[in-house]
């Protein structure tokens, strides 16, 4: 896709939501784009801002507009064919309306985007199969990063608070007749963070499974080191399956691999064998640590409380998400959740795709402001 065909594409859509969006703005945002790129949705979100926003009243309905657009971009789907949508049902607006160019605006922004802010909040329990779908693109514009860790690997650096870079800066001085006139420094580099999903897929959890998964998918095709496991009657890894960047293939292949679907739940013996072979040993060391589950475990509550305090020791964060904190009234009084949840960093809601928001602000969040906020 073009820098070009971005721009016309979105004039479109902004005309369609009653902005007006002369052709020198648009060929502005192109001119923009070439300087800025196409990949970085934070920097063309300002690109489009400054050439197309020229009214005060104007920036709430191009809020609307940039981030519906740029999630169905993300998602592959064709520029103009977004633009027609929304050209249509601004030309439908006209007619039932007349000439009210300000109820014309709000009518055609309602009728195109009111379904992005009715899913937000509905519970995945309630969720159509097509809900499903269109929640699966919407989940792949979170962003679930964490905090970067200090890696061993060293790298240049302008700091002088750094050490010398002994082999840089005797190649540099061959310039200046062999005197080392500029030293060169070095400072270690910082990597991302490793994000672990835990996904519980026993029977109580089936209604709020399948949605989960594809926040795993969605998760898994963002970043770069994820790894993701399912808890029934067993323990099975799914990072394989799921790392297909299609996410229908993905959840096939990961449909195959799960044979405990729907099944019971022994999460402590499935947490014992994680630490065992693969948490302590180093997957959870200095890692992010999702568990995805309502607590209800029909194993020896002491053996997930043990578990549990085993995976906090060597994991950065421990994030505990249950679609049922949601309830009025709730209580973590189920005995594994009552066990788990003082070796948890964060208790954090999950029946929604706000919930899921709220998630990633969790993860990103570096002093656990967020977690706090939100801790039982």
């Amino acid at each position: 896709m073009t820098a070009e065909r971005m721009a016309v594409a979105f004039g479109r859509v902004l005309r369609g939501a009653g902005l007006r969006v002369p052709l020198d703005s648009v060929v502005t945002f192109v001119q923009c784009l070439d300087a800025v790129g196409i990949t970085d949705r934070n920097r063309v979100y300002w690109a489009a801002h400054t050439a197309m926003v020229r009214r005060p009243e104007d920036r709430e309905a191009f809020n609307v507009a940039f981030a519906v657009f740029w999630d169905r971009i993300s998602a592959g789907e064709d520029p103009h064919h977004i633009a027609e949508e929304t050209v249509s049902l601004a030309a439908d607006s006209d007619d039932a309306e007349g000439d009210d160019s300000t109820e014309r605006s709000d009518d055609s922004v309602s009728l195109r985007f009111s379904a992005v802010e009715t899913l937000s909040k509905k519970d995945f329990a309630t969720y159509s199969d097509s809900e499903l779908a269109e929640a699966q693109r919407l989940m792949q514009r979170l962003r679930f990063v964490g905090s970067p860790r200090r890696s061993l690997r060293l790298r240049h650096s302008r700091s002088r608070r750094a050490q010398v870079d002994v082999r840089r800066t005797v190649r540099s001085s061959f310039a200046h007749l062999g005197e080392p006139v500029r030293r060169q420094w070095r400072a270690p580099s910082e990597r991302m963070r490793r994000l672990v999903v835990l996904l519980d897929v026993s029977g109580s959890m089936e209604p709020y499974a399948r949605a989960f998964l594809r926040f795993m998918h969605a998760a898994m095709v963002g970043r770069q080191r994820v790894e993701a496991f399912t808890l029934g009657t067993r323990l099975t890894r799914i990072t394989r399956e799921l790392s297909h960047r299609d996410p229908d293939k993905a959840l096939a292949r990961t449909s195959q691999q799960v044979a405990d679907w729907s099944g019971g739940t022994r999460i402590g013996e499935c947490l014992r064998m994680f630490n065992d072979r693969w948490g302590v040993r180093g997957l959870a060391r200095g890692a992010i640590v999702v568990v995805l589950s309502d607590g209800w475990d029909r194993g020896n509550p002491d053996v997930l409380g043990e578990q549990m305090q085993r995976l906090s020791r060597v994991a950065h964060r421990v994030v505990w998400v249950n679609p049922l904190k949601v309830t009025p009234g709730y209580a973590p009084l189920a005995r594994g959740m009552a066990a788990a949840l003082p070796h948890v960093d964060a208790f954090v809601e999950g029946h929604s795709l706000e919930a899921l928001e709220h998630l990633a602000a969790v993860i990103h969040d570096e002093g656990g402001r967020v977690a706090g906020a939100l801790h039982a």
